[in-house]
């Protein structure tokens, strides 16, 4: 193999590992895994990639310390089994809209625009499985209301 070709090769590789190195600078861990998640809304299907926060530590971090969060991105929590959940927003300095997701896959619940750094406890309002965390303004702008259907392995779908 040339030396040209291992150069180019092994450019987007270096570049790769740079981003991850970013993504997880001043020890924030980022969920490692990513899925599509889709939810059926009155006006069509929307589609999300979300990090999935499955264990104790990542549901406690969760988007804390975050500068960003872009359109179409999330955090989907996994409550498994269906419990009333209670969230804040302790070090999360974005704003954000949480939907509070049943068993069945249908929307409890949402909070919208939620108060950066703020400690006031956000309740599910009943049992939840999941809860899907977006950029505030989400739910507003995709017309995305409570008895939506969300589509994702976490509530039996695909």
């Amino acid at each position: 193999m040339s030396l040209l070709r291992f150069i180019r090769l092994r450019a987007p590789l270096m570049a790769l590992a740079a981003l991850l190195a970013l993504n997880c600078a001043g020890g924030v861990a980022r969920s490692a895994e990513i899925q599509p998640l889709e939810i059926v809304t009155k006006s069509g299907v929307q589609v999300f990639s979300v990090e999935m926060a499955k264990t104790e530590k990542e549901r406690e971090t969760g988007l804390m310390y975050r500068k960003e969060l872009a359109d179409g991105r999330g955090m989907l929590f996994d409550f498994s089994p269906e419990q009333q959940v209670s969230m804040w927003m302790k070090n999360t300095f974005l704003s954000l809209d949480m939907i509070f997701i049943g068993a069945n896959g249908r929307i409890l619940r949402i909070v919208e625009n939620t108060e950066p750094q703020s400690l006031k406890i956000i309740s599910s309002g009943g049992p939840a499985k999941g809860v899907l965390e977006v950029i505030a303004g989400t739910a507003k702008k995709y017309g995305i209301a409570p008895g939506d259907q969300v589509v994702h392995p976490l509530f039996g779908k695909r």
